[in-house]
């Protein structure tokens, strides 16, 4: 049985370098153009910036504010290039979109310092979809300091609505790229991503809407991705440098082994 294109697509581009998935994917696309929608929708990419005119605020470019070759601002819910029948969400919607964008606008303040953050929804048969996207980028270099860093995050959520509660459907992938440059160490990259999904069952009133439910769930989501990717990123790294390389000479190693010998021979005596 022919193995399927998309699935060797997919398993070739999580064995390719992470740090360059742009052209990764862009190679992949020119290989198996047929491929490019399923590519560019399965594939999650560093985010992009765009600046909206109209309202002068940026906004983040993504797969799910893309219609064509244009994409929608979350702010003035206008496509660039403008497209005249692009895909919006329905006005009850938007309006639970606008208020989420204002929302994780003030997350991201607090939790970031600083980046953009967008917010997309869209309707479903028996409910409706979000995305939250968070980009910060960090560069010390123009300070004297040799960092630079970029986190991308998009939790893709699914809601479906039933009288009193709702149950969500989380999705979260964090894509994190630092590097470092110094005399001493010369340049060091590191570059991955990580997705974990999440579900759960939240009343829906007054004291707890959409926004609030969906916002505890990224919450901890994030939270607990951050974690995972310092122990990944930097526990697993360190020891795996301990491992190929020790911090001390072979004589200090030996003297240490020695000592070592000793002490268990002069105890061993005493017994």
């Amino acid at each position: 049985m022919a193995a399927d294109p998309l699935d060797c697509a997919l398993d070739l581009m999580r064995r390719l370098p992470p740090s360059e998935i742009e052209d990764n994917l862009a190679g992949l696309i020119d290989l198996v153009p047929d491929l490019c929608e399923h590519l560019l929708s399965a594939v999650d990419q560093p985010l992009k910036i765009a600046h909206d005119k109209k309202s002068k605020r940026d906004y983040l470019l993504c797969d799910y504010n893309r219609d064509g070759d244009s994409y929608r601002s979350p702010w003035s819910n206008e496509y660039d290039p403008p497209l005249g029948d692009g895909a919006v969400p329905s006005k009850p919607l938007r309006e639970l979109e606008l208020k989420a964008n204002e929302t994780f606008d003030v997350y991201r303040d607090l939790y970031f310092e600083g980046g953009v953050s967008s917010v997309y929804t869209w309707d479903l048969g028996s409910g409706f979809a979000a995305v939250v996207l968070i980009k910060k980028t960090q560069d010390h270099s123009k300070k004297g300091q040799p960092m630079k860093g970029t986190w991308d995050s998009i939790h893709v959520v699914e809601v479906q609505e039933s009288s009193k509660n709702a149950h969500y459907k989380l999705t979260s992938t964090v894509m994190l790229r630092i590097e470092t440059e110094t005399e001493a160490t010369g340049t060091v990259s590191l570059a991955g991503s990580l997705t974990r999904q999440a579900e759960q069952d939240s009343p829906v009133n007054d004291m707890n809407p959409h926004i609030s439910n969906i916002g505890r769930m990224v919450e901890d989501m994030e939270l607990k991705l951050r974690q995972t990717l310092e122990t990944i990123y930097f526990g697993k790294t360190k020891d795996i440098a301990n491992e190929l390389r020790s911090m001390s000479s072979t004589a200090d190693m030996n003297q240490r082994k020695r000592l070592q010998q000793g002490i268990a021979g002069a105890v061993g005596g005493r017994g």
